[in-house]
Formats: structure tokens, sequence, C-alpha cells
């Protein structure tokens, strides 16, 4: 911004002003603005806000931040003393805006707030493009494929991402980077490092060849769920034994019930396999339920999307982690309302599971030649799983 308006230009860190000795953060924030009035028009940038103007009054410790307290109302006594003919604009960033003094964003101080958000489909491309710049990829590659892909993916993560892929492509001893190798790099930033090393025995193997192949049938068979883009059995990262990664088709802001209900689906379908094949149950579905949990306790106490509840929510808003206030919020409803709303996530549950078992016993066949394929693979591609698909949907099936 300053180099666009070619004006001399104060950067400093929100930590830079607070320092043990009483009364140098105040001194330093007097001499930062009498400078910067010296030179205008002029900018100043204070970096990493939160360091210097967290809420007051928040932490549990008395005393002890008397000094960033000074600091503080110094910087509030400069913005409200700023003369707007001077020409000084003052910019802050931060990563948690939530707990800033609210005197600090009133109307006259930071009262203009840009939020730079995580960048959409469109948005993933264009970085992209910007850091594939220096490198040398193959005819044909098409980035808004990789763009798709990467959902929730920050500029770090996607120059990260493209780096990952280069040193793949070197590996490999390619002469250009091509989908093969964004393919790796996709898994090892989102799942975690290939661990080949890692033996697993035939049957634990079986076991997850058929969890992932549950997943991934249920979320072939239901129509709001995301579609299918790999499956693999080669663990990953600290705990993945496998996994089955789905593609969204489009960055999605809301959620409607019927689709909730389907992702409820999906996570089951692991769990349902095992149950349907062996007889038994592992430890393997642990994160699954988690999910599974959480998304049905929200669909119930948050989203009121309840019937028995009617529209009505039972959490308040939750509070960041690092807010030094007391979390034991009193809870707003009686002992009979959380009884009706553990019945609720367990009737939700449990008519998933119904669903997702009916789903899976009609099509055992296809479950298990799923499963015997990634067993025999280790990766199945979306190519392979719809040429499965397409071949169980064209033969009848055989009489029980």
């Amino acid at each position: 911004v300053a180099g666009e308006a070619a004006v001399p230009f104060f950067s400093l860190s929100g930590s830079d002003f607070v320092e043990m000795f009483v009364g140098v953060g105040a001194s330093r924030v007097r001499d930062l603005f009498d400078q910067a009035q010296e030179t205008a028009p002029s900018i100043i940038f204070i970096d990493e806000l939160d360091a210097l103007g967290k809420a007051r009054g928040v932490s549990p410790i008395v005393g002890g931040h008397d000094e960033r307290e000074q600091t503080l109302n110094q910087l509030l006594a400069e913005l409200d003393g700023f003369d707007t003919q001077k020409g000084v604009m003052i910019l802050a960033a931060t990563n948690r805006p939530e707990i800033l003094d609210p005197a600090l964003l009133r109307p006259g101080r930071f009262d203009r707030q840009v939020v730079l958000d995580r960048p959409d489909l469109k948005g993933r491309e264009k970085i992209l493009r910007v850091h594939v710049r220096d490198v040398k990829l193959a005819p044909g590659l098409d980035l808004s494929l990789v763009a798709g892909r990467t959902p929730g993916l920050v500029g770090a993560d996607l120059a990260n991402l493209v780096n990952e892929a280069a040193l793949h492509a070197a590996r490999e001893g390619k002469d250009a980077v091509d989908m093969a190798d964004f393919d790796e790099a996709i898994d090892r930033v989102v799942v975690g490092l290939e661990r080949k090393s890692r033996v697993i025995n035939p049957k634990e193997k079986e076991i997850v060849a058929y969890h992932e192949a549950g997943h991934a049938l249920v979320a072939e068979s239901r129509e709001h769920a995301d579609r299918v883009a790999k499956i693999s059995l080669i663990p990953r990262g600290v705990a993945a034994l496998g996994y089955t990664q789905q593609k969204p088709t489009e960055d999605r802001y809301l959620m409607t019930r019927a689709e909730l209900l389907d992702r409820l689906d999906v996570l089951l379908g692991g769990r349902v396999a095992e149950e349907l094949i062996f007889g038994d149950i592992s430890t393997g579905a642990q994160d699954d339920l988690q999910r599974a949990t959480d998304m049905a306790r929200a669909m119930v106490a948050r989203y009121g999307m309840s019937e028995a509840l009617g529209l009505a929510t039972f959490e308040a808003p939750r509070q960041a982690l690092f807010l030094n206030v007391p979390s034991m919020a009193q809870r707003e409803y009686s002992e009979e309302t959380a009884r009706r709303i553990d019945a609720e996530i367990e009737q939700l549950l449990k008519t998933a599971h119904g669903r997702v078992r009916e789903t899976l016993t009609a099509r055992r066949e296809v479950l298990t030649s799923l499963a015997k394929l990634l067993i025999e693979k280790e990766v199945v591609s979306k190519a392979d799983l719809d040429a499965l698909l397409a071949s169980a949907a064209a033969s009848p099936p055989s009489a029980a």
C-alpha cells in the first residue's frame, strides 16, 4: 500500500512495544507517531496487533500486565489525537481479532476490517499459477483440477504443495511436473507422509480394505455426498492406516439437512462394512465415530434440525481456545432437555447405521470386489472405481 502511495512506511510488530521495563512501550508508541507525523503523509503498520492490543481484564492474573496495558492506553490516546488532515494512516494485522480490546475497534480507531479469508476455487487456482511460474509443468496439466482437490488450503499450503510436487518429480527423474506428482503432493500435505516401512499383517490389511471400501461405496451411493477421488491402503501420517479421498464438486458455504445425513452415512460406512463382513468391529473407526457424533450433535443442538426439539438451539457459540476466560458457561436448558438431545443424537446415528447397513448388504458383492481390488493394488483411482461400479451395474446380481 505504501509503495503504491509512494509515502514513507513505518512497520513494527506488536511485540516490539512490550518490554519488561515500565514506560518503555508507551514511550515507543509516542516516538513512532511523532516520526510518522514529522514525515507525513505516511503509513504506520503494526503486525500481530494482538500482542499489544489484547482485551484488558480478561486474564485471571492480577497485576503483571500493567506495562502492556499502559502501552495499549498510549496507543488508544495517540489514535484519538490523530488529525485527519495530517495524512498519517495506521494499519494493523492480526490472526486473532476476537481477543482485541473493544476500545481499539470502535469508530475513529481501527473501524474498517478487511478479512483475508481462505481462498475459494478460483483464488486457489490463481495462487497456484503464481507459485508455478518457476516450475516446469508437463503439457496439458490442468491447475483447476489441483485447485478443486485442495479445499480449505491457504496460500502457504499451496506454495508448499507446489514445492512438494516439484521435489517428487525431481526424485522420480522427470523433466516436468505432472498430475501424478501433484496427486502425491496433495496426499502428503493433506493426509501425511507415506509410511511404507510400517508392516501391516494380512488380517489387519483386509479389515482396513473393507473399511475403506465401505466408505467409498456409501459415498458413491449417496446423491449429496462428494464423489470419491482415490482409495488407498498405504499408511500415512501418525495414525492413518488407509484413507478414502473425496473431491468436492464446488466450494460450499451452506449445508442442507439431506447433505449432512449423507455425510453421516459416509462416515459410518467403514464401521458397518467391518460388522457386515467380519461380524466384529475394530478400533479403526474411532475418528469416524467422533466426527459422526459431532455432526449429529451439531444438527440437533446448533442447527435446529430435530423435529422432536423444534426450532431451538441449545449450544452457545464456542469461545476461542486461547481466550483466558472461564469457560464454565451455565447450561441454559433443563436435564430433561439434555436427555432429549442425547436421545435425538442416538436416534440420528442409529437411523444412519440402518440405512448404511441396508446399502452395503444390497451391494455386498461390489463391496467384496472393491476390497479385493484394493488389497491387490493398494491404491484404487477414480477410473478403477468407476469401471468396477459400471461392471457391477451391468451384471445382474447372483441369486442368494
